[in-house]
């Protein structure tokens, strides 16, 4: 690995597995202290393994990013276990499906209280240390090609990854005169733990065998198969560094070739 990293220490969330885990992973790889997050009060059993390969460049604490009291707490936390925070990987996220007709309140605002309640908040608070301790860091906030269309049986979430791309457009423009950079990324079909259980909740809602969707939507993009957790925190790593010091308010597909812009 190349250190592009070595200096930073980067705050990233939903981190037990998955993208997360892999970003966490390529960030330690190359140089950078981490504060891991995730809800969970104890960390991951690969997150465990990773604290005991690197015990002094990472930290993990539990915590709920749809509590405002929690999302201070943990920057506060990993303030104080090494200095300021100079990256964000805003990552957790929550996934749901339904029928436009039926789905209900308490769908909605368990996707919008983590995707974008939590996505803004945390944002919020590390660009406020940021600026207060002049800190000309980065941020990157993880959409989703669902957040470029809609579609039928994923409207919440659609629109929640949609209101992440604007909130990074935005903030990036904010933070400008400051030196700091936002920006995003989209990853298209990714295969991740989660996928399990977003390939059962399709199978259900469209009479589809386990394991159908996952191979159909493989199949569907351009490049012919799913992506992986190393592609999108191989582009986490990239935005973060140096390399990309005059690119903000970008949301960049991984996707192979599903979105084209």
């Amino acid at each position: 690995m190349s250190q592009r990293l070595i200096h930073q220490h980067a705050l990233l969330t939903g981190t037990a597995g998955g993208i997360g885990l892999a970003a966490v992973t390529a960030f330690l790889r190359e140089g950078a202290r981490c504060t891991a997050v995730d809800l969970a009060p104890i960390p991951s059993t690969a997150l465990q393994a990773l604290l005991a390969q690197y015990p002094d460049h990472l930290h993990y604490t539990g915590a709920d990013v749809s509590q405002i009291e929690s999302i201070n707490s943990m920057v506060s936390e990993g303030r104080e276990r090494f200095g300021t925070i100079t990256t964000l990987l805003n990552n957790a996220a929550v996934f749901s499906l339904g029928d436009l007709l039926e789905i209900d309140e308490r769908q909605y605002q368990r996707i919008f209280d983590v995707n974008v309640k939590g996505m803004f908040f945390v944002m919020q608070a590390v660009l406020k240390q940021m600026v207060a301790d002049g800190c000309k860091g980065s941020v990157t906030n993880l959409a989703s090609q669902a957040g470029r269309r809609g579609e039928a049986l994923v409207a919440h979430y659609c629109a929640s990854k949609a209101a992440v791309i604007s909130y990074t457009q935005s903030a990036a423009l904010a933070m400008a005169p400051h030196g700091i950079r936002v920006n995003g990324i989209s990853p298209g079909v990714i295969d991740t733990p989660m996928w399990k259980d977003v390939d059962a909740q399709f199978a259900q809602a469209e009479g589809l065998a386990l394991g159908e969707k996952k191979k159909a939507v493989g199949l569907a993009v351009p490049l012919g198969y799913m992506g992986t957790p190393e592609d999108v925190a191989r582009a986490a790593v990239f935005l973060a560094s140096a390399e990309a010091s005059y690119i903000t308010a970008q949301t960049l597909n991984v996707d192979g070739g599903n979105v084209m812009s």
